[in-house]
């Protein structure tokens, strides 16, 4: 049996990566950073998810060979003004805090009838330094009041996606992973990786 392709994703986020896998299939080996203990942490300094992707995916690919995917993504908010936006990840004050994340968005979003939002994602593939192509993704819907729903993570239990009733920590997976933001940019990248070939 041949050896598959490897696509490392530049990040240590066992969900990030576990979503990817599940919608890359068997065309690719999927690991993430945490195989690599030589790579060194990315500061994410940019000022939008194009560069803070750029920052990442370049990094990670001067110190591991072959294609390296990252991502930014987060939420945006209307009525905040595209808050939280690329701080998404810290936007409760500590990284990677989601309850207090979610805690903080449902305290700025107290009182406001506009409950539009839109989930985005940016994606990045590098090689050898340098970054060679990057796709994008978006899925709109509205922010609810409550948390409901025990799947996903980040903000999915206040997220209900356009066409749907139930919120993206209420759907599950399955149907997250085929209609989610980080599903059409990755939808995107697959289709590159396919036309360019193994690498």
């Amino acid at each position: 049996m041949p050896e598959l392709p490897r696509l490392v994703v530049a990040t240590r986020n066992a969900h990030k990566t576990a979503e990817i896998r599940a919608m890359i299939g068997d065309s690719f080996e999927v690991l993430d950073v945490s195989s690599f203990p030589e790579c060194p942490h990315i500061e994410e300094t940019g000022t939008t998810f194009l560069e803070n992707a750029t920052l990442k995916a370049e990094g990670i690919s001067r110190v591991v060979a072959g294609w390296v995917l990252s991502d930014d993504s987060g939420l945006e908010v209307d009525a905040l003004g595209g808050a939280p936006g690329v701080w998404s990840s810290s936007y409760g004050g500590d990284e990677g805090n989601h309850p207090r994340n979610n805690e903080r968005l449902l305290r700025e979003m107290e009182g406001k009838s506009d409950r539009r939002a839109r989930f985005r994602c940016t994606m990045v593939l590098a090689r050898e330094g340098l970054a060679e192509a990057d796709f994008s993704g978006t899925v709109e819907g509205r922010i609810i009041d409550a948390l409901r729903g025990g799947a996903g993570f980040g903000y999915d239990p206040l997220f209900i996606p356009e066409g749907h009733e139930l919120t993206f920590a209420e759907l599950g997976d399955g149907v997250k992973n085929s209609l989610s933001h980080r599903a059409r940019a990755l939808a995107k990248v697959i289709d590159f990786l396919k036309h360019s070939g193994p690498k």
